[in-house]
């Protein structure tokens, strides 16, 4: 959060979930110390309102549907076997 504050020049508002890091003693006591800090935490399920449990959901998914992965793969022209340099 420093390096951002320092890089916005201005308060830095983040939006967390309960993970154990966000919530611990010494994080509160982090945000205590910087008054240009303000936290706000996300309730304990709330998917609507974090669109990163979205995304798990479909790569949970995805992983039975090996076919489908590799097709977005494909899709980004990328070589996924990078050329041997002993050759």
């Amino acid at each position: 959060m420093n390096a951002a504050h320092q890089q916005l020049g201005g308060p830095a508002v983040p939006v967390w979930d309960i993970v154990a890091t966000h919530v611990s003693r010494s994080m509160q006591e982090l945000i205590a110390a910087r008054s240009w800090l303000t936290v706000y935490q996300l309730p304990p399920y709330a998917p609507e309102l974090n669109p990163v449990e979205g995304m798990w959901s479909h790569l949970k998914r995805m992983q039975y549907r090996p076919g489908l992965i590799e097709g977005l793969i494909a899709k980004t022209g990328l070589d996924l076997h990078p050329p041997n340099p002993r050759l």
